[in-house]
């Protein structure tokens, strides 16, 4: 195993005892879900295919902060349109050829593949009842025939969702468990719920690289702190030397979003015309009420030999 000293810190742990979180799981198939319930309301759901997060629920359970498409797909029948995607061993469309992803759809597998709930962390005792920590796995023996043949390496992925009172923390640890060496890259595709996209900035950027899908992937250097939304936008910022992306609604603080061992983030909105060309994107003016900030390693790729790990994340605080 690789240890490196920028490990996903874990959140603290508190002192005070007290009711413990709710944990149900309910559905069955490709529908099944996770749903931990903090004494104090807040909330997480998981759903099994994909180890999609579906919802998060803060502020007593009384706030909504992820967006979900009113036609996304829940039953394992395709990737889910909303929440929190998991995109994992290539992002986008893979290489056209020559690549071990070349094979691959689009964002690869992970996100369409069933998970295993591994239960409450072995560490998740000591978080107290103000956190719960979810596992979940997925091993390449759990693969589809389709997918097996796609990517015939033997690797390991678990996937730790925390939940607190104003946070959830998402971290994937990727293991080789073969022979051979492999590359992959990973993305956190989170869909953050909010108000109204006219009012809203991502900040912490500026001065970052950045490659424009909208504009023929041409490369580009972000030169205002603020990035407002004001048509489709689908950027890749690479290796951003400070840790936090904030969102910013109507001047008032709303997401921070704190990366950990993750040096990329895409920022993207469809807007009004590829909003309506998706089938699974609903209602077509909802691209007004979402913003996507999604951390991840997307810009070349990640290495992994014989038993090496890598481990990466982000923690989403909601700030109202």
């Amino acid at each position: 195993m690789v240890d490196r000293t920028n490990r996903p810190s874990a959140l603290k742990a508190t002192d005070a005892a007290g009711p413990e979180a709710q944990i149900d799981i309910v559905g069955s198939g490709a529908s099944s879900k996770v749903i931990a319930t903090l004494p104090s309301g807040e909330s997480v759901e998981v759903l099994l295919f994909g180890a999609t997060v579906t919802s998060w629920k803060s502020n007593g359970g009384k706030t909504e902060n992820l967006w979900l498409s009113e036609k996304a797909a829940l039953d394992g029948s395709k990737a889910v349109r909303g929440g929190v995607p998991v995109v994992f061993p290539v992002f986008g469309p893979p290489p056209k050829s020559g690549h071990p992803t070349s094979s691959l759809p689009q964002h690869g597998f992970a996100r369409t593949s069933r998970w295993e709930f591994l239960g409450k962390s072995a560490a998740e005792d000591a978080l107290g009842s103000d956190s719960v920590k979810l596992d979940f796995g997925l091993y390449s023996s759990g693969l589809t025939d389709e997918a097996r043949k796609a990517w015939p390496l033997d690797f390991g992925l678990v996937y730790s969702v925390t939940l607190s009172k104003d946070s959830l923390q998402t971290v994937i640890n990727v293991r080789n468990e073969g022979e051979q060496s492999f590359e992959f890259q990973f993305l956190l595709h989170t869909y953050f719920k909010i108000q109204d996209i006219s009012k809203v900035a991502v900040n912490g950027l500026l001065g970052v690289t950045y490659v424009d899908k909208v504009l023929n992937a041409t490369e580009h250097k972000q030169s205002d702190n603020s990035i407002k939304i004001t048509g489709e936008v689908d950027r890749v910022y690479a290796s951003i030397p400070q840790d936090t992306t904030s969102i910013v609604e109507d001047g008032k603080p709303r997401f921070d979003v704190v990366r950990d061992n993750l040096q990329d983030t895409v920022v993207w909105n469809p807007w009004i015309e590829k909003a309506k060309s998706m089938g699974d994107f609903s209602p077509d003016d909802d691209y007004k009420h979402m913003v996507c900030v999604e951390v991840g390693a997307v810009q070349g790729w990640q290495k992994l030999d014989k038993g090496e790990v890598f481990e990466g994340g982000q923690t989403i605080r909601s700030l109202l």
